[in-house]
């Protein structure tokens, strides 16, 4: 499943990043590394962009980058 399908409320675990060296370790500095938990804490009102809940910190990301994410979601969730 891809970070940008996921709903608010829902969590998960990172499992892979697929963008480019640049953003990626642009991502890393932010904690969207493979392993790490997060979690969808709001949308903005166009539905762009979302913001989640990674360590502690609330980063903010365009659906164009949550999409190049590959998560899954925690086992209660993805019933």
């Amino acid at each position: 499943m891809l970070l940008s399908e996921v709903q608010v409320g829902q969590s998960g675990v990172l499992q892979r990043l697929d963008l480019n060296e640049e953003v990626s370790d642009h991502l890393a500095h932010l904690g969207f590394l493979p392993g790490a938990p997060f979690k969808v804490l709001r949308r903005a009102p166009a539905g762009d962009p979302t913001v989640y809940r990674i360590d502690d910190v609330e980063v903010g990301l365009r659906s164009e980058t949550a999409q190049h994410i590959e998560i899954e979601l925690d086992a209660a969730e993805a019933r």
